[in-house]
């Protein structure tokens, strides 16, 4: 037994030299994911750059010269595009319609989801794990397998009670919120399952109701990842383009995505457009994920360290 610890201790002593000297030092590691950082950013800063400077410098100098030549930088495009005010297919009026939808798909499914949520985990009732397994699978169903039939049953409720969804901003909503449900109860009953069960049993004790219970121990406990789905939810509806595209192309108020997406077709005439609204529709989540991003980490973060 001696003999062999004396012969695997050397070997193990050069294994570790040798993954020593492989090992990226703190520079190194720290300079490459700078240079990611830079090559990520690129992108942005052109847009940036492109919507500050003068549509007639377009094709005669790049966005680059900003940098050689910061007097070219205005703010001319910017008040162009919103001196239309709230005039309908206006960018304002189409960042309203886009908040609209925004905010209350977004706290419906929060809410709806921290519900749902705690009953799964702490409610006491058969067929809790039959209800979560299908609300995994509904996870993997596309949006685009949905976008029919759904247009179909809202022309089918329509007929039924003389108001039809299709193409009314409460019709994107259901339908985003419909589909932000899965991820969001998967999100909460994953983070609630952390939470003790004896906090709730001492609550119950003292005659505390479900409800209080959810309200005063649960739900301050489980904000970071309230949260967390909050911000999920707020940039995937911000950024939609085909649920809108589908349930809003009649409609004469359109989201943000669809009124940059109207200006593709005349690019290289309306490039400044894209370029300036593509900045304002960056802004406005950027702004919503810097005032939760304390909750955000925290979220994220949860269950990974016991």
């Amino acid at each position: 037994m001696a003999v062999a610890e004396a012969i695997t201790q050397p070997a193990v002593a050069r294994t570790r030299r040798l993954a020593s000297r492989l090992r990226p030092s703190h520079l190194a590691l720290n300079v490459v994911l700078g240079l990611v950082a830079v090559f990520w950013l690129v992108p942005t800063v052109s847009l940036l750059a492109i919507s500050l400077r003068d549509p007639s410098t377009y094709g005669v100098t790049g966005w680059w010269t900003v940098f050689t030549a910061p007097t070219q930088l205005t703010l001319k495009n910017y008040e162009q595009l919103f001196s239309t005010g709230l005039a309908t297919g206006g960018v304002l009026d189409s960042v309203v319609t886009t908040a609209l939808i925004t905010v209350p798909a977004t706290v419906l499914v929060t809410v709806i989801s921290s519900l749902a949520a705690y009953s799964l985990v702490f409610g006491r009732w058969r067929g809790r794990t039959a209800v979560f397994l299908l609300v995994v699978g509904l996870l993997v169903v596309p949006v685009q397998v949905a976008l029919i039939p759904v247009a179909q049953l809202y022309d089918a409720f329509g007929h039924l009670t003389g108001f039809n969804p299709f193409g009314t901003l409460p019709g994107v909503v259901i339908f985003h919120v419909a589909f932000g449900l899965p991820f969001g109860i998967f999100l909460m009953r994953n983070f609630y399952t952390g939470i003790p069960k004896d906090l709730l049993e001492a609550g119950r004790i003292d005659g505390a109701g479900e409800w209080t219970l959810f309200r005063r121990v649960v739900l301050p406990l489980g904000l970071p990842a309230a949260a967390s789905l909050a911000i999920f939810q707020f940039i995937w509806v911000w950024n939609d383009l085909l649920v809108g595209l589908v349930f809003l192309g009649g409609n004469a108020h359109h989201t943000l995505t669809i009124y940059l997406y109207s200006f593709t077709r005349t690019l290289a005439n309306n490039y400044w457009v894209i370029a300036t609204g593509g900045i304002i529709s960056i802004i406005v989540p950027l702004i919503i994920f810097f005032a939760f991003q304390r909750y955000f980490v925290r979220g994220v973060l949860a269950g990974a360290v016991k």
